[in-house]
């Protein structure tokens, strides 16, 4: 076989025992060689339960070494239900620490309610490996439809709206607007923009109201086939593959994936290059994972001052971007100590997931001195393996161990016993504690 396809016998070993993915070149090999049709040698949603399966066993819970991924893969093949109900029982189990923390820390229902709605959509999307081919294919068109030169795009949607769906768009100031940035009123036709918003998030918002009057149908079938249990939870999910649309709209596929290899993934020239934002850029390449076209699979959060994760996307096939930033030893808090600096750093969670991501600030509107201003970290993170393809990490000597930070998802549930950041004793591990030795806090021995 590594005759036929031109690699070596090492590397179809880790293709046969999934610690490699089938570039282009090897899949087109493959179905030369053995006349296969391409397509049926893609297996995306055996590959994400593989992933999937392999982080759960994978979890500092269990003492004992992990299953290796020959053992995985046959229980997938030979006893796929019981590898369903035991991937279950451990989102209940992992539901039921963040539960527990929550109460602790005084948290009320209605917050909860509302993190499980956004748990919902993440892992909609996340089952959908991030991406949507329909709605890139409506960008697309959508973008042809609108025409006009880039430089003129907020012209040029302002025209199209108003001729093809008689929208008519107005710049409203802040004494009418209040609180609210955009307020599309589809009974009076019009879509009203506060002046709060700077051109670049105009153009997002136009490309917005384009997602929800050029292909409502298809926004709907996808929020059915997300089967969402509250209304709320639904038209979030609407929101939030409109802004898809937006940004395939303002940032196609081909365009951006070809800069982003081009340029090693340098954020700030493909935002410049497309005349959006830093966050807008960060967020769209989580969603460059066309067959045939990929690019790195990247994670995105966004965070406040406190921590709180207000936005997150997983394209990767761990848990890094799923549980939230509050680990202190990452340095994504610090980045709001270096306003609009990049801040790069390689992580490794409990269970040895070795990560490499970037931060920065990112600013909501201001519209005034009496305005608070909302300073925002934006974190972009990738599995360790794909660093050569990131100009940010070009600094990293990657061989040396020190370079890397271990982190933790959260005190509450992190089994670390030597970190000399620990604010809390974990839940669900007993940390031993000694009279006779001090660690470096009151929870280590």
């Amino acid at each position: 076989m590594a005759r036929k396809l031109g690699i070596s016998p090492a590397y179809v070993n880790l293709l046969e025992n999934n610690q490699r993915s089938v570039s282009v070149k090897v899949l087109i090999a493959l179905s030369e060689a053995y006349g296969v049709d391409a397509g049926t040698l893609v297996q995306d949603s055996s590959a994400a339960q593989l992933a999937d399966l392999r982080n759960c066993v994978r979890d500092p819970i269990f003492a004992e070494a992990a299953p290796d991924l020959i053992e995985l893969r046959a229980a997938l093949d030979h006893a796929p239900n019981l590898v369903r109900f035991f991937m279950h029982l451990h989102r209940d189990h992992h539901a039921l620490l963040d539960t527990l923390r929550k109460l602790s820390a005084g948290e009320d229902l209605a917050a909860m309610k509302m993190l499980r709605q956004e748990t919902a959509i993440h892992n909609f999307f996340r089952n959908h490996d991030n991406h949507f081919p329909a709605l890139e294919t409506a960008a697309e068109a959508a973008r042809a439809a609108v025409g006009g030169p880039d430089e003129d795009i907020y012209a040029s949607l302002k025209r199209h709206l108003r001729d093809t769906f008689r929208l008519d768009v107005q710049v409203i100031g802040l004494d009418r607007m209040g609180q609210s940035l955009r307020i599309f009123d589809a009974d009076s036709r019009q879509i009203r923009l506060s002046e709060a918003l700077d051109q670049i998030n105009r153009n997002f918002q136009l490309a917005h109201v384009l997602a929800l009057v050029s292909c409502s149908g298809l926004l709907e079938d996808l929020v059915k086939d997300a089967a969402i249990a509250s209304p709320g939870g639904r038209e979030r999910c609407r929101v939030e593959l409109a802004n898809y649309f937006a940004a395939a709209f303002l940032m196609p596929y081909e365009s951006i994936h070809r800069l982003a290899e081009d340029s090693r993934y340098d954020i700030d020239r493909i935002a410049t290059h497309f005349a959006v934002s830093f966050e807008q850029v960060s967020q769209r390449l989580t969603t460059l994972r066309r067959k045939g076209a990929q690019g790195v699979p990247f994670f995105f959060l966004r965070i406040d001052t406190a921590g709180n994760v207000t936005k997150r996307f997983n394209a990767t096939p761990f848990a890094l971007a799923e549980q939230g930033g509050a680990c202190p030893v990452w340095n994504i808090q610090s980045a709001f100590g270096v306003p609009g600096m990049i801040v790069p750093q390689i992580v490794e969670m409990p269970d040895g997931g070795q990560f490499f991501t970037v931060s920065r600030t990112t600013s909501r509107p201001v519209a005034g001195r009496l305005t608070s201003p909302r300073r925002l970290v934006v974190t972009l993170g990738c599995e360790r393996q794909h660093v050569h393809r990131i100009g940010y990490a070009a600094p990293f000597n990657l061989d040396d161990e020190s370079n890397v930070a271990r982190i933790g998802i959260n005190c509450h549930i992190c089994p670390r016993q030597d970190c000399a950041q620990r604010a809390y004793e974990p839940v669900h591990v007993s940390l031993p504690i000694s009279a006779n030795r001090r660690g470096t806090t009151r929870y280590q021995s």
